[in-house]
C-alpha cells in the first residue's frame, strides 16, 4: 500500500462520489458502507467498481460496471490482485473495513472493547456497564433499528439515573447479559437478526414510559427492506414505508434513486 500511486482512504472520509467519475474504484468490505459507497460510485460514473470481501460476499445482483471478488491480496503499481485471481486496474482504494470502539478518555477498566455486534458483552440491557453501574453506553450495537432503539435506550438510561429503574444483583446482571449474548451468537441470517434486535428494543420499550410504537410494523418493514435489496440492489431505495408511530405512509420520492443526481435538500424536497 505504501507504493500505490493512487489514493487510499477510509469510508469515514468519503464525501462525494462525483470525485471518482471515470476512475477504477476498489472498495474493500462487505457491509453497509461498502454497499452504499460502491453503488454511489457506480451511479456517478466510475469506470469500474470492484468490491473485495474478506469472509462472505454480500451477493447482490450488482449493476453493470460492478463486481464482487475475494479479498485484496496485493497491489502492484496500479494493479489490484485479489485472492481469487481477479486483477483490476485501480485509481483509488476505499477501505470500508468497519470501525473500532475507542474510548481513550476512560480508564482502562471502563472501556468497552468489542467487535461490531448486535449485543456487545459486558453491557446490561445493552446499556449499563457490568462492572460499574454508573457508566452507561448508548448506541454501541450493530444496528437494524436506529433512532427508535436509541430513543428507548435513552429513556431507559434516564430512568436508571433517576433511580426509577433498579439494577439487580451482579449475578442477575451477568445471567441476563449471557442470555442475550448466547442468543446473538446463534443468529444465522438477516431475518433472525431483525427479530433479535426487535425483541431487544421491545423489552427496553416496555421498561420505560417511551411513547407507543408499533414494533410489529417495524419488524415487517425491515424484512421487506432486506428482501427488496435482494430483489434489486439498484431500486430498493425507491420503496415507501409507513410510520410505526402515526401509521402515515411516506410519499414515494419524485425521482428514482438511480437517476437522482442532485442530492441538495432543495431538490430532494421539491414536489
Amino acid at each position: 500500500m505504501d507504493t500505490f500511486p493512487g489514493r487510499i482512504m477510509h469510508s469515514h472520509d468519503f464525501r462525494d462520489a462525483e470525485e471518482f467519475r471515470n476512475k477504477n474504484v476498489i472498495v474493500l468490505g462487505s457491509s453497509y458502507s461498502a454497499e452504499d459507497i460502491a453503488l454511489q460510485c457506480n451511479k456517478y460514473g466510475a469506470k469500474s467498481v470492484t468490491i473485495g470481501y474478506r469472509h462472505n460476499p454480500m451477493g447482490f445482483k450488482w449493476p453493470k460496471g460492478m463486481k464482487e471478488v475475494h479479498y485484496l491480496d496485493k497491489l502492484e503499481g496500479k494493479k489490484a490482485i485479489f485472492k481469487d485471481g481477479n486483477e483490476q486496474e485501480a485509481d483509488v482504494v476505499i477501505l470500508c473495513t468497519g470501525y473500532l470502539h475507542h474510548f481513550p478518555f476512560l480508564e482502562e477498566n471502563l472501556q468497552l472493547k468489542t467487535r461490531n455486534r448486535l449485543y456487545p458483552p459486558k453491557l446490561y440491557k445493552g446499556i449499563v456497564w457490568q462492572d460499574n453501574h454508573k457508566l452507561l453506553y448508548l448506541g454501541m450495537q450493530d444496528q437494524f433499528h436506529t433512532f427508535n432503539m436509541f430513543d428507548c435506550q435513552a429513556w431507559y438510561a434516564r430512568d436508571v439515573i433517576m433511580n426509577k429503574i433498579k439494577i439487580p444483583s451482579n449475578g442477575e446482571v451477568e445471567k441476563d447479559i449471557n442470555k442475550w449474548v448466547a442468543m446473538e451468537e446463534k443468529l444465522e441470517n438477516p431475518d433472525q437478526m431483525i427479530d433479535f434486535q426487535t425483541e431487544y428494543t421491545k423489552e427496553l420499550h416496555e421498561m420505560s414510559d417511551y411513547p407507543k410504537i408499533d414494533f410489529e410494523l417495524i419488524r415487517k418493514h425491515f424484512k421487506e427492506w432486506e428482501h427488496h435489496k435482494v430483489e434489486d440492489i439498484s431500486t430498493y431505495r425507491n420503496k415507501s414505508f409507513s410510520s410505526p408511530v402515526t401509521g402515515s405512509v411516506a410519499p414515494v420520492h419524485h425521482t428514482p434513486w438511480a437517476t437522482a443526481m442532485d442530492d441538495s435538500s432543495k431538490t430532494f424536497l421539491d414536489k
